[in-house]
This record gives structure tokens, C-alpha cells and sequence, in this order.
């Protein structure tokens, strides 16, 4: 298959949540089809609501700053399939990424034509074991794996691993991991297991605590729990710079690479985690550890781009993520504010609306080209509940241009809502900027 035809194939497999086919059997037998490339380095899993995203990356640029062969697998991606595959930093080719492709379908096929599956793994479970494959291919020596959804029965949670990390829990994806922060801390925690150390993050519910300390001690783990950051000051535009006391050391004033005040925990995870590579024979230096933490870049999280008006981009999926978008605006963003929004039709769509919507003069509603995405009819219920201007856009391209029409030119365009909203305006963005160019060449 070349890279159009692999798309193609992948998709068909059905939609990354709503076909999702929770269970570790697939992954397994497939990975053992592919003889094992999960076997040819170590791995971090992180999981959790909000910020494992940010932890993973940051966990990452430590390791590459460290001089260490270090991968990254995140999902889901905002604008190409191959941001959730990258090798020292750099993602994966489209040629790579359909030669793998290639060769997964065929280990794929010959599982179900010998009856040994019933039906070909899932879209997610093929795109990790690409990752995986791709990694062996490149000689990693770390990989720093992101969960797509839940812990336990994630495909991830097939790789063995050196530390898990959990970040912080909230509700979230709760018709598929549980009404409540038990249950989901319950399928998070899941990624602890025997012979493998753990950092937990910040939580925010004690039971969420309880759930995850009652499995370290049935696993025989110790784990680090993570501190509260110190110190936090901010700097251009929410850049945060932070004090921290790790379990071996203090840290003063490291600066951030990305925006809010919420990184902080995020980076507190991070350098745990990072002292705890080191002490497992990744050799990594204080001095890394700032190096990648100020280095580190995640785009459609708190992603501000300077334009006239200025827009940021943030997935705020879900209410804890609009909180955290929230306190930014707050604090940070004292100019005049439209809100371009959609959302999930299974996410908490009022919650995330109270947290979000009176921050804006003027709010645009569309709907995001997903068999998930929430309706006019069901982003405007809520909208019903502000007093703001609202304006309802039958597309992504209608609602960014209906936005940057009614913004002051020192005013900031604010997209959030979901990841795949983010990942289409940067789409939109791109194309500005190829056709920019174009005329200039001509």
C-alpha cells in the first residue's frame, strides 16, 4: 500500500473510539505475529484524564536532551497520522508509515484468514503496532507511550514497561470507563504492574488516591507521588517557571516550554519520572531534565499564535480541561475574547459551557466533521444558558472566518472544545500558509 491507500485501509477499520474493542488478546497475538517489537526497547505508559498528553512529551524532550535514542506514541493526532509516531522528535515519514502499515496488514490478515482471530485488530491497535515496529526499526533505546483510552484494556498495556505514570483523574469517557472516579481510577490504574516502578500524579479526589495506592500495594510497587510544585511564576502569556522539591533533589526557577499554570504538576510528574529513568540505567543529568522541560513544545494545548487577532488553540475536551483553559483566560488574556467551540456529543458539554462561555463577547458554534461530534441543536442548549453573543457555523472554515470578522484586531480567537476541532483549524491554518506562499512565488 502506498501512504493514501494505508489511510484508507486504517479507517475502514472504523471509528478510533466508536469501534474501539477494548481487550489486551488482539494486540497481543499480533504483536507476536510481528515477532515482538515491543521486546527491543523499554517503555514509560502514561495514563490518565488530563495532562498525560503534556507528560509524555515532556518526558520525551528530557530523554532526547539527555542524548538518549528516545520515541514517542500519542494519539490522536490533529492534522497528520504520523504526529503520533516520532523518533528523536521527528515523526515518521509517510513512506515509513505506509511501509509498516503494509507489513501489520499483512500480519493482520493472515491472523484472521488462519482463524485465529475473528476479525482484524482495531484501527488503534494497528496504528500502535506500526509505532512499535517503526521504533525497533529505528534502534530506540526508550519509548514513552501515551494511553489512548482507559489503561487496563488499552493496547498499550500490552508493551511491558520500566514506569507507569498516572496523571490526574477526572470524569471522562465515562459510557466506556465508568460513572465514577473509582471505576475510572480503577481502569488507570491497571497500567501498575509487578517488577515495574510508578509516579502518580497530582489527584484532585482522594478516592481517585485510594484507588491508586490500594493497587501499587496489590502489585508490590512503590511508588513516587508526585509533590506540589513550587514557586509557580508566569511570564509571557502563561509561560510557567517553577520550584520543585523531587524525591532526590531541589529544583529552582525551571522554566517551561509550554503555557499554564496546570503544566506545573504536569512537569512535577515529568521530573519524577525522569530521576526514576535514571536510576533504571537511563543515565539523566539535572541538567537535562530543565534543558527538556524548557525545550518541550505540544501543539493544541494552550498553542498561541500570533496573528491579528491572535488565536489560541486548546483541546479542552473535557471539564476539567475547560477549568484549566479557564483560569488561563483569567488570568492571562484581558483583551476582548471570541470563542470558537465544538465538542464530543458523549463529553459533558454543559459543564465545560459554564466554564467556558462567559468568557467571551461572542461565541461561534460549529460542528466538527466527526460521527461523534455534538450537533448545533446540542452545542446551542447550552448556549441558551449565556448571555453572549452566539453565532451557529455549518462548517469549521465558516466558524473561523465568522470569528476572526467579529474579533478587534488586538483581540484573541479562542478554539476549544475538542482535539479535532484544534486539528481542523490547524488545517485551515496550514493551507493559509501554502497558498501564502504560493502567491508570493508567483
Amino acid at each position: 500500500m502506498d501512504y493514501a491507500e494505508s489511510l484508507k485501509y486504517l479507517y475502514s477499520l472504523g471509528h478510533e473510539v466508536l469501534a474501539a474493542k477494548l481487550g489486551l488478546e488482539s494486540i497481543a497475538l499480533l504483536l507476536d505475529r510481528l515477532e515482538h517489537p515491543e521486546r527491543s526497547f523499554r517503555s514509560v505508559l502514561v495514563a490518565g484524564t488530563n495532562g498525560k498528553g503534556s507528560v509524555s512529551a515532556m518526558i520525551d524532550s528530557i530523554a532526547r536532551a539527555a542524548g538518549h535514542r528516545c520515541a514517542l506514541f500519542t494519539s490522536p493526532h490533529l492534522v497528520r497520522i504520523q504526529e503520533r509516531i516520532r523518533f528523536r522528535g521527528t515523526e515518521i515519514t509517510e513512506v515509513g508509515f505506509a511501509r509498516l502499515s503494509t507489513l501489520v496488514r499483512q500480519a493482520s490478515d493472515e491472523l484472521v484468514g488462519s482463524g485465529v482471530l475473528p476479525a482484524p485488530p482495531t484501527f488503534f491497535e494497528q496504528v500502535t503496532a506500526i509505532a512499535l515496529c517503526y521504533f525497533r526499526e529505528r534502534g530506540a533505546e526508550l519509548a514513552v507511550l501515551e494511553v489512548g483510552l482507559g489503561g487496563r484494556l488499552d493496547a498499550t498495556n500490552a508493551v511491558d514497561r520500566i514506569v507507569s505514570v498516572i496523571t490526574s483523574l477526572d470524569l471522562d469517557h465515562q459510557n466506556i470507563l465508568g460513572a465514577t472516579i473509582e471505576e475510572i481510577a480503577a481502569e488507570k490504574a491497571a497500567i501498575i504492574v509487578p517488577g515495574a516502578r510508578a509516579v502518580i500524579g497530582r489527584q484532585h479526589y482522594n478516592v481517585a488516591s485510594e484507588v491508586l495506592m490500594r493497587r501499587c500495594l496489590e502489585t508490590n510497587v512503590l511508588p513516587v507521588f508526585v509533590n506540589e510544585p513550587a514557586s509557580i511564576d508566569t511570564a509571557d502569556f502563561g509561560r510557567v517557571t517553577l520550584g520543585y522539591e523531587s524525591a532526590r533533589t531541589n529544583y529552582a526557577r525551571v522554566r517551561l516550554g509550554l503555557r499554564g499554570r496546570h503544566q506545573a504538576e504536569n512537569a512535577a510528574s515529568a521530573i519524577e519520572t525522569a530521576e526514576l529513568l535514571d536510576q533504571s540505567g537511563f543515565a539523566i543529568s539535572r541538567e537535562a531534565i530543565v534543558k527538556g522541560l524548557r525545550d518541550v513544545r505540544w501543539a493544541g494545548r494552550l498553542e498561541l499564535i500570533d496573528d491579528r487577532p491572535a488565536l489560541l488553540l486548546d483541546g479542552a475536551h473535557n471539564p476539567s480541561g475547560a477549568q484549566a483553559l479557564r483560569a488561563y483566560l483569567d488570568e492571562f488574556c484581558a483583551v476582548p475574547i471570541t470563542l470558537v467551540f465544538g465538542a464530543m456529543n458523549d463529553k459533558d458539554i454543559d459543564r465545560m459551557a459554564a466554564a467556558l462561555f462567559d468568557t467571551a463577547r461572542t461565541i461561534v458554534l460549529t460542528r466538527v466533521k466527526d460521527s461523534r461530534a455534538a450537533d448545533n441543536a446540542r452545542l446551542g442548549a447550552s448556549a441558551l444558558r449565556s448571555s453572549r453573543n452566539v453565532i451557529f457555523a455549518e462548517t469549521v472554515k465558516q466558524a473561523l472566518s465568522w470569528a476572526r470578522s467579529v474579533t478587534p484586531p488586538d483581540g484573541l480567537v479562542c478554539v476549544a472544545g475538542s482535539l479535532h476541532l484544534v486539528g481542523a483549524v490547524k488545517r485551515l491554518l496550514e493551507e493559509e500558509d501554502s497558498q501564502t506562499a504560493m502567491i508570493r512565488e508567483t
